[in-house]
């Protein structure tokens, strides 16, 4: 069974709580504490494999939860970092925030993607102690991990899509330039999944074509099968329209043409844009004015056409030779580049209440604000612009302006749910 799309739920581990633990051996007088931080929780990776073709797997399997990170122990031991949860889907497999609809992830490459990250660990007791407060007798629990309900959607990389109608010859056309082999038979909708083949045209080049069914008129509205796999057009730089120019079925193979490439626009107005090549197929049937007629009906488009019999392979070279060359000037296959957190949505992390609690103990100011957590997660440092959206979050909810009350000066140390940093202006 061809599956594209499913919908799962991913839960990255929680940190591992940090430990309260005193230092005891004999002979050492007031050892202190040495209570080690919580181990971070592990993440949720997607990794591309390509013996994976579909989605099925993931219609019995719907939620993936990491590891939690180990707690922290005594003797200032860490907890251990938790393992990542790898998750294998095939090529092609764009990751969307179910809520949102925000792209996380195109995996179109080996690289493997990080979607829900672990927890950082909690702090132990060691943290704490302070000249005053020299017998700290608690902890900080560890961080959740990120926790999203993901829609997976495959779109096929190939170079070139194959359109058109139902029994036009396109299962044939890819059979012969290829060696896919897929079901060809005298009826509608024989091809019921996309089929991919690679053609080569050299010993080092090659193109991927794939067959794209079920295209017909109300497609792009959820008519017959084409709505399924219209996705998979997306992807490719060069459509490749397949017409049966001796009208065989009693279609007039100029409105088949304006049919289809409207079914494509109103799917994706971008595929309206895409280059084309038009192939007037089944000529060994046809006459020369039906030839003729769509010739000119064609030329008047401005479209290159080539006129080929799939069945007896008449022009099909030709036909893979003008796509190598249309191929070399276009450029790569398109990726989808992962969406940034949408500001309301970052706005909303901060929640309906923005309450915190500020304390003072030896010059290092404590800042308790659990909301600010899921931030904090989003914060990239080593980017201007996150630090500046951090910088407002803390401007908008008050805490800059209770510092500032409280006297904190340039360089006094900020604690702020466990992340250190110096005050500045």
């Amino acid at each position: 069974m061809f599956v594209d799309q499913a919908k799962i739920k991913i839960k990255a581990g929680d940190g591992g709580d940090g430990a309260v633990s005193f230092h005891r051996e004999k002979y050492v007088a007031s050892g202190g504490p040495d209570g080690g931080d919580g181990g971070r929780g592990g993440d949720v990776v997607f990794q591309v494999d390509d013996n994976f073709s579909t989605l099925i797997d993931f219609r019995y399997k719907r939620k993936y939860v990491a590891e939690r990170g180990q707690n922290g122990s005594s003797r200032n031991c860490t907890g251990t970092t938790a393992s990542p949860l790898i998750v294998k889907v095939p090529r092609g497999t764009i990751v969307r925030d179910a809520k949102t609809g925000r792209i996380m992830a195109d995996m179109s490459t080996d690289e493997p993607k990080v979607i829900a990250r672990g927890g950082q660990g909690g702090k132990g007791n060691v943290h704490f102690a302070t000249p005053t407060r020299q017998i700290p007798k608690f902890a900080k629990p560890g961080f959740m991990g990120e926790e999203f309900d993901v829609t997976l959607e495959l779109k096929l990389l190939a170079d070139v899509g194959l359109v058109g109608y139902p029994n036009v010859g396109k299962s044939t056309l890819i059979s012969v330039v290829s060696e896919a082999k897929p079901k060809i038979a005298n009826y509608h909708f024989t091809t019921l999944t996309p089929v991919l083949g690679v053609v080569r045209t050299d010993e080092e080049k090659s193109f991927v074509m794939a067959d794209i069914p079920g295209l017909i008129e109300g497609a792009g509205d959820g008519v017959g099968l084409g709505h399924e796999f219209l996705r998979h057009v997306e992807r490719c730089r060069l459509i490749v329209h397949v017409v049966d120019v001796s009208g065989f079925e009693g279609r007039n193979p100029c409105e088949d043409f304006e049919v289809i490439n409207a079914e494509l626009a109103k799917f994706n107005a971008e595929l309206a844009e895409r280059p084309q090549i038009v192939v007037a197929n089944k000529c060994d049937i046809a006459t020369e004015g039906q030839i003729a007629d769509f010739q000119q009906y064609i030329a008047e488009k401005g479209l290159p056409l080539l006129c080929i019999s799939a069945v007896t392979t008449k022009g099909t070279k030709e036909l893979v030779n003008q796509i190598t060359e249309v191929l070399a000037t276009l450029p790569p296959i398109k990726e989808y580049e992962p969406e940034p957190i949408p500001q309301a949505e970052l706005d909303e992390m901060v929640g309906n209440g923005k309450k915190f609690d500020i304390t003072n103990e030896d010059g290092v100011y404590y800042v308790e604000a659990p909301w600010i957590q899921p931030i904090m997660r989003t914060v990239d440092p080593d980017d201007y612009s996150s630090l500046q959206y951090f910088q407002r979050v803390l401007i908008n909810s008050g805490i800059i302006a209770k510092l500032e009350e409280m006297g904190v000066q340039e360089g006094d140390t900020v604690n702020l749910e466990g992340f250190e940093f110096d005050f500045v202006y």
